[in-house]
């Protein structure tokens, strides 16, 4: 049969209130109170009640996260630094995978939301209307973590994507290369789609470089886009000098091609990304990529939500953390 709060009370000669204070960590208890407590509880087996104790407290101590792909290793690297937060707070995570879909990812905010989380972490892509319509019907804090919405209404941290793409063509830019492709991701995702294709116009703008259509082809952030949108750009009549793809996966994706056709990375073609995923020092030439903070961005994302939820002061509700340009080996000077 289930062990009860009572039956621990029974066996450790105290009341049901000693108990309870003692399971959440209450100060106001004897050393020694506490060491029967704990010893009744090893010895009955005793678990918590956690729905019990959020009936009680109006709090569950539980976060519901939203992850839009569970497979791709950036948003694992989010998800790291989300639960060593929430761990020093003392919140338990439940992690959902939507598959980037929108339908799935509201159907997910809703469901945690009926678990009577005390907030909730949306990683996605594209924030719609009808997302921020899901997200005003929770009585919790919603911060959006690792993409923003259109208007800016809620809270949020990220990095500058136009900005980081913007600096990732620069740099090509820099090394002589004027003919430079760009394999994006959907521009309907204003973050890794939009704003990153929006940096790369904007780098070749300023540095007086007409933008063509035949140089840009959209990918789903994906190894497989990258290999087709490279078999596509090596095809041209004049095929690039450079290639800037949207993340590390696309731009694997373009140096295999580009080997797989005997061409040589960055001797006849360079390849440039943003991510900084693990598979960036994997590949071979190791991949020159711009770095996100994918851990310090759901680090911080926690830590603002902890005080959202626990009600404290928060100066700024939205945080662009800064990126940086990790060099390797797969951008080349033209000569």
């Amino acid at each position: 049969m289930t062990v009860t709060i009572y039956d621990v009370a029974r066996e450790a000669g105290v009341s049901m209130a000693t108990v309870s204070r003692v399971v959440n960590n209450n100060p106001n208890v004897k050393p020694q109170t506490r060491k029967k407590v704990f010893e009744a509880i090893e010895r009955l087996g005793y678990r918590p009640n956690a729905v019990a104790r959020g009936l009680a407290s109006k709090k569950t101590t539980t976060v519901g996260v939203v992850i839009p792909d569970i497979s791709n290793a950036i948003f694992a690297e989010v998800a790291r630094g989300i639960e060593d937060i929430a761990n020093m707070y003392h919140y338990n995570i439940i992690l959902c995978n939507a598959d980037k879909k929108k339908d799935k990812e509201i159907r997910v905010v809703n469901t945690l939301l009926e678990k009577q989380v005390d907030g909730l972490l949306f990683m996605g892509g594209v924030v719609t209307d009808e997302h921020i319509q899901a997200f005003r019907t929770s009585t919790v804090p919603i911060v959006l973590c690792a993409t923003t919405d259109e208007n800016n209404t809620m809270p949020a941290v990220d990095i500058d994507h136009e900005k980081a793409a913007f600096d990732a063509v620069q740099l090509l830019i820099a090394n002589g290369h004027r003919r430079i492709a760009m394999i994006s991701g959907t521009l309907q995702d204003p973050a890794n789609g939009y704003a990153r294709y929006q940096g790369y116009r904007k780098a070749l703008e300023q540095a007086g470089i007409p933008v063509t259509d035949e140089l840009v082809r959209i990918g789903n952030y994906r190894y497989e886009s990258g290999i087709e949108a490279t078999k596509y750009f090596l095809e041209l009549g004049e095929r690039p000098t450079a290639i800037f793809a949207a993340t590390d996966e696309m731009a694997i994706g373009a140096i295999h091609t580009i080997q797989d056709k005997g061409l040589i990375v960055p001797d006849d073609v360079s390849v440039i990304s943003v991510d900084n995923s693990r598979i960036s020092s994997m590949v071979r030439p190791l991949l020159t990529t711009v770095a996100q903070p994918m851990y310090d961005i759901g680090a911080v994302s926690m830590r603002l939500l902890t005080k959202l939820m626990n009600k404290e002061n928060v100066e700024q509700a939205k945080y662009v953390l800064p990126h940086e340009i990790i060099k390797r080996n797969s951008v080349a000077h033209v000569k």
